[in-house]
């Protein structure tokens, strides 16, 4: 017997699996557990007597029946979402959940240091922050934004830079210069140790640097790859090697002079910060509040 009240409650569950393809992704983009999700998926199936999912231990597809169902009414419930969403603005207190998946370098720069003054301003938002420097799609696995460097941004997302453009810079410990030497070119660094790291792509991070009209781009040598900056700086400050990082990672350690920088005149200057979300839907409120705050408070400068 159908209980449209009830179909409507459950639709939430059967939109966010049918998009995702996986009960564990749905269960976290909704904040439910896959049980409670194959509870209402069964109750649906059985109200509707039709089968919407086929699914088994590994994968989840829909069935025919699925397919035009979600067609049919996926669209629509987005639209209602967003009219919910919108009425966000009315209240004294907003309200919702915010899901980010960042970039270890933006987490600790950009994300971070605005989280207790949103906290502050907005106690009734849930803003999780999941740090991973993989280059994901982010609206499958059930993040309501990313935050990449530009030139890494998805060509379909909408995109919006929050910070000034990053400098980097290779540094060393006082130790290992001491030991080893300090280079004077880059091109020294190939009889280095370096301490490498892994593009979002999985690449094997390239060292970029600039002096006037020259521009090296250099494959580093180095026996440790850590794809994690806060992992790398334990190495990095026990003089395991040279490292190439946002200057503003290191800046204050270069003051404390726990650091050294290495090859000052080649520099290189990189891309900002971007956030970036798909255009298939409105921002969420609770977005929008803190990508206002950002601007605000500009803790990577603009």
């Amino acid at each position: 017997m159908l209980n449209h009240r009830t179909d409507l409650a459950d639709l939430p569950y059967f939109l966010a699996i049918a998009r995702h393809r996986s009960f564990r992704l749905a269960a976290v983009e909704l904040g439910v557990t896959t049980s409670a999700l194959s509870h209402a998926i069964k109750g649906l199936e059985e109200r509707l007597g039709v089968r919407l999912l086929n699914r088994t231990s590994r994968s989840v597809a829909l069935t025919a029946a699925g397919e035009s169902f979600f067609a049919a009414v996926s669209g629509s419930y987005l639209t209602i979402a967003d009219a919910f969403e919108g009425l966000n603005q009315f209240r004294d207190a907003p309200t919702g959940r915010v899901r980010l998946n960042v970039m270890s370098h933006a987490a600790s720069q950009l994300i971070g240091p605005v989280l207790p003054e949103f906290a502050r301003r907005y106690p009734n938002i849930e803003l999780e922050v999941s740090v991973n420097n993989r280059l994901i799609d982010v609206v499958h696995e059930g993040y309501d934004a990313g935050v990449r460097y530009g030139g890494t941004v998805p060509e379909d997302m909408i995109s919006q830079r929050l910070s000034a453009e990053m400098i980097w810079v290779a540094v060393a410990a006082p130790a290992y210069l001491d030991a080893f030497g300090t280079p004077q070119h880059p091109n020294d660094l190939l009889f280095h140790r370096c301490i490498r790291g892994r593009a979002g792509d999985d690449r094997i991070f390239r060292w970029d640097f600039d002096r006037g009209e020259e521009s090296l781009s250099l494959d580093v040598p180095g026996s440790i790859i850590i794809d994690h900056t806060d992992a790398a700086m334990p190495a990095l400050l026990g003089g395991a090697g040279v490292s190439y990082m946002p200057e503003i990672m290191v800046r204050s350690l270069v003051k404390e002079g726990r650091l050294r920088l290495v090859l000052e005149e080649w520099a290189s200057p990189g891309t900002a910060f971007h956030i970036y979300y798909s255009s298939r839907r409105n921002v969420p409120a609770g977005l929008r509040l803190l990508i206002d705050l950002v601007l605000e408070l500009k803790p990577a400068g603009y």
